[in-house]
């Protein structure tokens, strides 16, 4: 399948997950992806550096750079420093994905909680919004996002599967919100039903590949090309054509990362 112009706003083209990261990339252009931001954020520098030298090698990619609460409890002064360095480059995005996990807990709570600001801070520092993973924390996640002024920089909860009251929270902050192959998913009647009450202007779309490939391939290994088979079901909860909707998510995603 191919739509025209769409905008893939969250995958990680690492090559631990694909032999032949360039051939990725490759097939995403041809099913109409014109742009990918690939997240340089797990539990080393070294994931950061690497999303960093792919975007300076395609013009159709950019990089965020952080770390994953999964990995907060290995965030340290260098770490965060290393990433503030990064995060000052002309092809980083965005600063992300960062955030809270409840559901795996792999690291202590207070040491997501304490990552979680020290990377908004580094975000406000360099003027670039944020990427926001949350998953099992709404309420703390909420009170991040006051106590931390999340709307001063800005940014996406990407992947979104949480409450409408989380959704309006980001909403109220100046957040987009990330959808992926999930939608496609028959039993995702609740993430639909908080597509269909966001604001058209701050929907945005993402595969986070490798992960949640969309119907028809889900359980496969998923990768950019396949956002174009997110955008119908996105189109259909708006109410919108494919076209216009793979038109608008594009716009609300160069807004999002600030590409002009």
């Amino acid at each position: 399948m191919t739509v025209p112009s769409v905008f893939d706003t969250h995958c990680h083209l690492q090559k631990k997950y694909y032999d032949d990261v360039d051939a990725v990339v490759a097939r995403a252009r041809g099913a109409g992806v014109c742009g990918m931001v690939t997240i340089g954020s797990a539990g080393s520098v070294a994931i950061a550096e690497e999303a960093v030298a792919l975007a300076e090698s395609h013009a159709d990619v950019w990089a965020t750079v952080g770390f994953h609460p999964h990995e907060a409890a290995a965030v340290g002064r260098s770490e965060l420093e290393a990433i503030e360095s990064l995060a000052t480059h002309e092809r980083v995005v965005a600063v992300g994905e960062i955030g809270l996990d409840y559901y795996y807990d792999r690291s202590p709570r207070d040491r997501q909680r304490e990552a979680f600001a020290s990377f908004v801070d580094i975000a406000r520092r360099v003027g670039k919004p944020v990427v926001i993973h949350n998953r099992e924390s709404d309420r703390d996640c909420m009170d991040m996002f006051h106590t931390e002024r999340i709307g001063d920089v800005g940014g996406v909860v990407h992947c979104f599967t949480s409450s409408w009251e989380l959704a309006r929270t980001a909403l109220d902050n100046g957040m987009f919100l990330g959808f992926t192959g999930i939608v496609t998913f028959k039993r995702s009647e609740e993430v639909r039903d908080v597509l269909r009450r966001t604001p058209h202007d701050r929907v945005v779309v993402e595969t986070d590949s490798p992960y949640l490939a969309p119907v028809p391939f889900r359980g496969k290994q998923n990768e950019p090309a396949w956002v174009a088979h997110v955008v119908p079901f996105v189109a259909d909860a708006l109410g919108l054509s494919v076209s216009a909707t793979a038109e608008l998510t594009t716009a609300n995603a160069r807004r999002l990362y600030r590409l002009g």
